[in-house]
């Protein structure tokens, strides 16, 4: 069953806009004072920001629309993965917990609404920085603003766009903490004349914000780690392609993606099918 038709996709996104600030704050209270790392089955680390945040969002997302799925992270690693159709969210609640846990700052809170198999909606917060970025992609519409967590209200919002390919070389931003041998393989097709390595979702937002222009990811992700930014990307007028050259779609049975390249106006040399 769809978001209910009488909440129009903007006010949508105001309220996922607060969800994720909401959340930003509680991880930051923890950040601020300390936390205990413990393993997952994966053997992935999580902390009990991951749990006061996504536990905060599935609260917001239960009143605004209690009938649309909800794919989040801790849920899913806890055994509870629901059915999903032409539209259902993904959450994940801390992206970058490596950076959360190493103190680096570059950690996001990350909400999306997926219609059938894209990203629609999009809300990616960096509670650190007190900054926030969205998108509606039905109206391409993609903006940024300020929203330090004690803040009371979102500063005035800037529309983001994507830049044209600079002649001296392109900026590729990269993840600090599962760069590979096939990433640095992959950029050799390129004049990179910057390399930026940034945590979490923050990549795709630097891309869309225009000050980077490629983000290849060849390495393991969850629909979860990229939905949020891709809408982003998307709305500012970039994309983000799978092996083949075709769009990454949302929705696969084990929410598992493929490698990736995620460009602006860049024509990214394809991956191999």
């Amino acid at each position: 069953m769809p978001v209910p038709a009488a909440v129009p996709d903007d006010a949508l996104i105001d309220a996922l806009l607060t969800a994720a600030v909401a959340a930003g704050r509680a991880a930051l209270d923890i950040y601020r004072a300390g936390f205990t790392v413990t393993q997952k089955a994966d053997q992935s680390p999580v902390t009990a920001a991951d749990h006061a945040s996504e536990k905060i969002i599935l609260e917001h997302l239960a009143r605004l629309a209690p009938a649309v799925p909800v794919v989040a992270e801790e849920s899913v690693a806890g055994g509870s993965i629901p059915q999903v159709r032409e539209e259902f969210f993904l959450v994940d609640p801390l992206d970058g917990t490596k950076e959360f846990i190493h103190r680096r700052g570059e950690f996001t809170v990350n909400i999306a609404l997926i219609r059938h198999g894209t990203p629609a909606l999009g809300v990616v917060y960096a509670p650190v920085g007190g900054v926030l970025y969205a998108a509606n992609g039905g109206s391409a519409r993609a903006f940024r603003c300020s929203c330090p967590a004690d803040a009371a209200t979102p500063g005035p919002r800037e529309a983001l766009r994507v830049r044209s390919v600079p002649a001296a070389g392109i900026t590729a931003v990269v993840s600090r903490s599962h760069s590979t041998p096939e990433t640095d393989a992959y950029l050799r097709h390129y004049t990179v004349s910057n390399r930026v390595s940034v945590g979490s979702s923050l990549k795709f937002c630097l891309v869309a914000a225009g000050e980077a222009d490629l983000y290849p990811r060849l390495g393991p992700t969850m629909e979860w780690d990229t939905a949020a930014g891709h809408a982003v990307l998307a709305a500012a007028g970039g994309k983000v392609l799978a092996p083949g050259g075709k769009p990454l779609a949302y929705g696969k049975p084990d929410f598992r993606n493929t490698f990736f390249i995620a460009t602006g106006a860049l024509t990214p040399v394809p991956l191999a099918a």
